[in-house]
């Protein structure tokens, strides 16, 4: 990173997710979540499937009922037929002692277990079932998640801590009560786990909120007070760009503090939509504020009136499909492409110094230029494009670089 970059990383403990490393400075891995019901084996898998495809590093799935538990084996046999080898996470509520202990190979199938310490239990059944889950965790050998939810809170706590509160020569509002009491839920949880033997390098703790500002201030508490890995999501975040617009800002500024090991945009689909946005989001969110790289990133003016046509618009939209698409073959074929950069500009203003900086950018005709589109790769100019192929000439413009600069190390690799 550089001098303006994020600020160092947290140190946490690493746990092992099927493979996957988190914490323990490994980079911040991308999750997410299918919304088909876990007993439909084949909807369940092949949704998996697009989510790893799009690049979900871990997925998890509903574990509600006998016939989701009966299910679970089957879904990772089928995974691994298609040659999908994403861990997967099962994500247990009120009865998952119960699913756990009459599933066995659904026990030995998942990766990890999420519980909510909100409704794992309740009154004295509380700790046996907690025990019980920790305890299934502990003879398999998987990670558990303890994960918070602002909207299953423990209300037992909660009262507790409302109660202390009301005789509390200070009193603080209700809300930060309430956030206090998710960072206790949390952490109350996981030393109750440790105390039953499972390891600490087993244990991930998640504290999810809806509200941008409480999500940071819980987060920021957990950290400070623990050395767990943790796991960052705003839940209940929304639809479109406000779900984006949310999770982007929570999570930007724990990120940048050097909080969060994992983490998870939750955004609401449209009926019918692509679930896989949410794990392009995420990879956007990681790679614009420079902990990851995934795809080759295309840097696009806006438009103006200085521009003439949607010509740039429309270069700048097929160059970027045109990279995602490619990028399954790219990655394989070209070791280190994901981290190209493209530059589509729309006029001279910006345009020839935004495409000097890029790896291989075009200055579009703006309102009064000349009809030609320069070209600079690595800094210089190269060429200038005329007429009307000037896209397709482009895009192949961009092959060649690619197979130019990335594909020497493919080749190595094969001798």
């Amino acid at each position: 990173m550089n001098e303006a970059g994020p600020q160092e990383r947290r140190r946490s403990v690493a746990v092992d997710v099927g493979g996957v490393s988190v914490g323990g400075g490994a980079p911040i891995v991308v999750q997410s979540m299918t919304n088909t019901d876990t007993a439909d084996v084949e909807a369940t898998a092949r949704q998996v499937e697009e989510l790893a495809r799009a690049g979900s590093e871990i997925v998890r799935i509903t574990v509600d009922r006998d016939e989701a538990a009966a299910a679970v084996a089957h879904i990772k046999e089928r995974l691994r037929r298609r040659g999908v080898d994403v861990p997967i996470v099962g994500d247990f509520h009120y009865i998952g002692h119960k699913l756990l202990a009459e599933h066995p190979a659904c026990a030995e199938a998942l990766d990890k277990y999420r519980i909510n310490p909100g409704n794992v239990g309740f009154k004295e059944k509380k700790d046996r079932q907690f025990g019980a889950i920790v305890e299934t965790a502990i003879k398999h050998g998987k990670p558990v998640r303890i994960g918070a939810n602002w909207g299953s809170l423990d209300q037992e706590l909660l009262t507790h801590l409302m109660d202390e509160n009301a005789r509390s020569a200070a009193p603080k509002d209700a809300r930060a009560v309430t956030r206090e009491a998710m960072v206790a839920s949390a952490l109350l949880s996981a030393e109750r786990a440790e105390e039953i033997g499972l390891p600490r390098d087993r244990i991930i703790l998640s504290a999810k909120v809806s509200a941008v500002q409480d999500l940071i201030a819980v987060y920021g508490d957990l950290a400070r007070r623990s050395d767990y890995a943790l796991h960052l999501g705003l839940t209940e975040a929304g639809m479109g760009s406000k779900g984006i617009v949310a999770s982007s800002a929570a999570m930007g500024v724990l990120l940048q503090q050097g909080i969060g090991d994992t983490i998870r945009i939750s955004l609401t689909p449209e009926p019918g939509g692509d679930r896989t946005l949410e794990v392009k989001v995420a990879q956007e969110l990681l790679q614009t504020m420079g902990f990851r790289v995934f795809v080759p990133l295309v840097a696009a003016c806006p438009g103006c009136g200085r521009t003439t046509s949607t010509t740039f618009q429309e270069l700048a939209r097929d160059i970027q499909s045109f990279i995602h698409a490619s990028m399954p073959e790219w990655k394989r074929r070209y070791p280190g492409v994901e981290a190209l950069n493209v530059a589509v500009m729309g006029c001279i203003v910006n345009g020839p110094g935004e495409s000097k900086h890029a790896d291989i950018g075009i200055s579009l005709p703006g309102m009064g230029e000349q009809p030609a589109a320069p070209v600079f790769i690595d800094g210089k100019k190269a060429v200038t494009l005329r007429g009307p192929t000037v896209a397709a000439d482009f895009k192949q413009l961009v092959i060649d670089y690619i197979e130019r600069r990335y594909g020497g190390a493919a080749r190595t690799a094969a001798e």
